[in-house]
């Protein structure tokens, strides 16, 4: 509704800048907003207060001339001058029941899809498989997959991009270490000490700082590697690939729609590298500092205001994570077609990434119409205010802090239901548990810190994961206590009470809030949404009988709001990457 108001008022004005009630250049960005009190209207804007002086009129006189410039529109049921100058909009109660209608009978909600769909690439997840997942990989892991679950949803043509640290130094270090296991353990036993990978991490790194001999063992492992020795390839492979089975289990944990064949680690690039430099050479961007070839371009300086070097290849002939991501955005827009890359990492990579958007675009491997954009985010923090850790300052590995969430989950859920089974215990605990988790850091803007908290997130009170599957269940009961499908409502809206209308008035706005989950990257966007349209229903619940009500009509309105309610917090959950449950 907000766009179609702005198009109607930018019409009006172009009218009146042809007429000459406004000079040519008074044309400004319309900003409408939402009224809170609705005697005074659904929308409002301030247009007019902002032109009057250019126009050298009174506010209010140039109010009434905007108002009459403005083209008929059936979702405008009226409109009114307030206070200074505001101009109020009233929407059409028969344009928003067409509109709820339409969102009812339709599988996307009615949620407007692209003409013109978009390739997205979409860069988030990415952990070391030298280690195992930890909280610090649970940011861009949710936040990326619920706003790629979005992009989807309205139409476009996602492609996932889980970009893996699988190459480097400490996997000759790694290596070297397995190699020497399975001569010495059995398959099982080797197997088992791999299950903890952590723990195959440190016994590695001891082996290497103790023993000059598996040190040197190590290098030559590295050097056999890049130089794509068969037997080396192959131990390898055995190790990403018991790896990336550890990560994988975490997502589907997590309910991160990652797979396997959305891997495309650092590895993949190694055969471009040299080409990326050649590259830039060619353009005529090289230079050498150092022994070592960099580009230095001018808008990056530092606080001295020398210019910032990314260095593509080190004086050892060594390449870095700068020359591996320009090989990746130039994959992503040459071979995957990207009209559109997202890359959900630590915003404190935020200086790397403007560099290597602009190199890229700087040195012909992204068309200058490719949009890029890093989705930085902040650190998930413990009550100390610092990075979550373990009590004795290691890293929690991300397995351990869902498997307690469940836990917690589980004690809470079943102190609230003694009588349920063990089974619907576990269903119910592992939805709410891990729901929890993810929506309490969904739900925060994806730039700031957070603290986590289990009590918070584990509440049923206040804008967390409990609430929310509580409320659809909520609605869920209404239509089995009325033996009834939600698609066997029948009838017309009819809009009567307040509760109703505010309710009514939030749920077509649902496409509009997808729209800037997808265009900013924002997953808390529709977390507030999903919060207050619960709260609405629970108002309307409230305040309006429905299986009680005495006019059959008015029940089957009612049955009606309730149903489209639940499907749009269902569908909302899942985009979130949630599980809704029928009860709980």
């Amino acid at each position: 509704m907000k766009e179609r108001l702005i198009t109607l008022i930018e019409s009006a004005l172009d009218t009146l800048i042809a007429d000459g009630t406004l000079p040519a250049d008074a044309k400004r960005p319309v900003q409408i907003d939402r009224t809170k009190d609705k005697s005074h209207g659904d929308f409002a804007t301030n247009i007019a207060l902002m032109l009057a002086k250019p126009a050298g009129m009174k506010p209010r006189d140039l109010a009434e001339k905007v108002i009459a410039a403005l083209p008929q529109d059936s979702a405008i049921a009226k409109t009114e001058i307030a206070g200074p100058g505001f101009i109020n909009f009233f929407q059409a109660s028969d344009w928003l029941n067409s509109l709820l209608d339409q969102a009812l009978a339709d599988k996307h909600l009615s949620v407007a899809r692209p003409e013109q769909p978009q390739t997205v690439v979409v860069d988030y997840s990415s952990p070391n498989l030298a280690k195992e997942m930890h909280v610090g990989h649970l940011r861009s892991s949710i936040i990326g997959d619920a706003v790629v679950r979005t992009l989807e949803f309205l139409g476009h043509n996602v492609v996932r991009q889980n970009h893996v640290g699988d190459w480097g130094t400490q996997f000759g270090m790694l290596l070297a270490y397995l190699d020497e296991q399975k001569h010495e353990e059995s398959a099982a036993e080797l197997s088992s000490e791999l299950s903890d990978l952590e723990g195959f991490y440190r016994a590695a790194k001891q082996r290497f700082d103790e023993s000059e001999e598996f040190a040197t063992r190590a290098r030559g492992l590295v050097v056999k590697l890049q130089a794509h020795d068969p037997d080396c390839l192959k131990l390898w492979g055995e190790f990403n690939s018991i790896s990336l089975s550890h990560c994988q289990a975490v997502y589907d944990r997590l309910g991160v729609s990652l797979t396997a064949d959305d891997v495309r680690g650092e590895s993949a690039y190694n055969d471009d590298l040299s080409q990326v430099v050649a590259d830039l050479d060619a353009k005529g961007l090289l230079s050498e500092d150092q022994g070592a070839q960099c580009v230095f371009m001018d808008e990056y300086k530092n606080k001295e205001g020398d210019p910032l070097p990314v260095i593509v290849q080190k004086a050892d002939g060594g390449y870095l994570y700068a020359t591996t991501d320009l090989a990746a955005l130039r994959y992503r827009a040459n071979t995957l077609g990207a009209d559109r890359m997202l890359y959900f990492v630590d915003q404190r990579q935020a200086l790397h990434f403007q560099q290597m958007f602009s190199l890229s675009k700087l040195a012909g491997f992204v068309p200058e119409s490719t949009e890029l954009s890093h989705m930085g985010f902040g650190t998930m923090n413990g009550p100390d205010g610092r990075p979550f850790k373990t009590r004795d300052g290691g890293t929690v590995k991300l397995i351990d802090l869902l498997n307690e969430a469940e836990e917690r989950a589980y004690a809470l859920v079943k102190e609230k239901n003694p009588q349920l089974d063990e089974e619907e215990l576990r269903t119910i605990a592992r939805a709410v548990g891990i729901g929890a988790v993810k929506y309490a850091d969904l739900s925060k803007n994806r730039s700031s810190d957070y603290i986590f908290n289990f009590d918070q997130m584990l509440s049923f009170e206040g804008n967390t994961a409990p609430y929310l599957l509580y409320a659809y269940t909520r609605v869920a009961s209404i239509f089995r206590k009325a033996e009834l499908d939600m698609t066997q409502v029948s009838g017309e809206f009819l809009l009567q009470e307040d509760a109703e209308q505010a309710l009514a008035a939030r749920l077509v706005q649902f496409g509009e809030v997808l729209q800037s989950v997808a265009e900013k990257g924002l997953p808390n966007l529709l977390c507030l949404y999903l919060y207050e349209l619960a709260g609405l229903f629970s108002s309307f619940y409230e305040h309006c009988p429905i299986l009680n009500s005495e006019d059959e009509a008015l029940k089957q309105s009612r049955l009606k709001l309730a149903a489209l309610t639940a499907r749009t917090l269902k569908q909302g959950m899942e985009l979130l990457g949630l599980t809704p449950l029928e009860r709980m």
